[in-house]
């Protein structure tokens, strides 16, 4: 990973980006998967497998998947973001790789998850099958329930990420109209000898929650106080299979993620502070929580983490909620000469943008002051991106494999300390 932003001279946002890569790699799915199925070798070289992997990471953790079994995979599938499936499946002639649509379901995930299905109901009683699941396999795999047309998935997602709405329950609404969610992939594979790793990116690690429950049952109730067309649409929708819930293990999470940062930390000599509970709620809320308790924190380091919701304007601008995130904390740390935060995706993304997140500190709004921006007018027009790419703050890691949420970094430090200890 590098910093492409216009500052990367900065000893301290190197500092900040090694942490971010500290944390992503330890939770990154190659290895995730390759360890967890270590234990398994001797038992897996008798026997033939297949192999399903849907998700950001889902590339990331075949491969590790195929790592330790290798030939010993016939057949497999592999759904995930566009850009984030490695070249390296090009020699395994038996692995399908399918790219789905994010962070809005489309076109592409509807035919993946129809190939998803297909590819179930073919596996035969008793085949060794292993699911691999990750973060995004909500809208990168999707097939919907008789009734449900794909214009009413696009506005029903629509309507979800402009709501604010908490994960869970955008996913109970989402798991009724899908022949997929709620354990219903795990039912098409029933008859087989099953199991499922999965890295989570959501808070509890519910495998019922991660990617809207491919391999898990959950029995959450819808939000209250739906629109009328959307509980209509769930009326309408009914359920198509009774769910069922695989075999599972959770093998990377934020809190794994979070610690290995603060492992670094540590060995760079510097004290860190994770901050609890795990990030929830508006965005704007958050940022100021994190900027109010870096300014007071006594550590060097202030480390958060979680997914926030951000409610969109009717034409939301460019951003995502991380960039929402590093510009609403740059408000109020502005003028601190010797404050800097990071927030990032950990699967390497934000919103509807390539971009991972930002790196900011007290010169941001100054440096993007010529330019014409307002702040408060950029924030609620979820318009982070532009004025962030002015400050030269934006940071672009490209995909990381893994995907456990996101991840916010405080330093308390002068560049001219952070220069002599580099």
């Amino acid at each position: 990973m590098r910093d492409t932003s216009a500052l990367s001279s900065d000893p301290r946002r190197g500092l900040l980006l090694d942490l971010y890569a500290a944390a992503c790699a330890a939770v990154e799915g190659r290895r995730c998967v390759r360890a967890a199925l270590a234990s398994q070798e001797k038992r897996a070289a008798s026997r033939d497998w297949t192999l399903i992997a849907v998700g950001k990471a889902a590339g990331a953790m075949a491969l590790g998947a195929l790592d330790v079994l290798g030939p010993l995979v016939k057949r497999g599938l592999v759904i995930s973001r566009p850009g984030h499936l490695d070249p390296d499946f090009k020699r395994w002639p038996s692995i399908t790789c399918l790219a789905g649509d994010h962070p809005l379901p489309g076109p592409a995930s509807l035919a993946a998850g129809d190939a998803l299905e297909r590819f179930a109901r073919a596996t035969s009683p008793g085949e060794r099958v292993l699911v691999l699941v990750s973060g995004g396999a909500s809208s990168l795999a999707e097939a919907l329930s008789p009734g449900v047309t794909p214009a009413e998935l696009t506005a029903l997602n629509e309507w979800a990420l402009a709501s604010g709405q908490p994960i869970g329950a955008i996913n109970a609404i989402r798991s009724r109209l899908s022949r997929l969610k709620n354990g219903r992939l795990a039912a098409l594979l029933a008859h087989t000898e099953a199991t499922a790793l999965l890295i989570s990116d959501v808070a509890g690690d519910d495998p019922a929650v991660i990617g809207s429950g491919l391999v898990a049952t959950s029995a959450a109730l819808l939000p209250d106080s739906l629109p009328d067309w959307i509980t209509a649409l769930v009326g309408r929708a009914g359920a198509t299979l009774e769910g069922a819930t695989l075999q599972c293990e959770i093998i990377g999470t934020l809190e794994a993620a979070l610690a290995a940062a603060t492992r670094a930390a540590d060995a760079r000599g510097l004290s860190a502070r994770v901050l609890a509970p795990a990030a929830a709620g508006d965005v704007i809320a958050a940022a100021s929580r994190f900027a109010h308790e870096l300014v007071l924190n006594t550590e060097d380091l202030l480390l958060w983490g979680g997914e926030t919701t951000v409610v969109l304007p009717p034409t939301p601008g460019r951003g995502g909620r991380n960039q929402q995130f590093a510009l609403a904390a740059a408000r109020l740390i502005a003028g601190h000469s010797r404050l800097v935060l990071l927030a990032a995706g950990t699967d390497g993304s934000d919103g509807n943008t390539d971009d991972a997140g930002a790196i900011v500190d007290g010169g941001t709004l100054a440096r993007a002051s010529g330019a014409g921006f307002d702040v408060e007018d950029t924030l609620l027009g979820a318009n982070a991106g532009p004025f962030l790419a002015t400050a030269g703050d934006l940071l672009h890691t490209g995909p990381t494999g893994t995907n456990v949420g996101d991840l916010m970094i405080g330093l308390r430090r002068a560049a001219s300390a952070a220069a002599d200890e580099a």
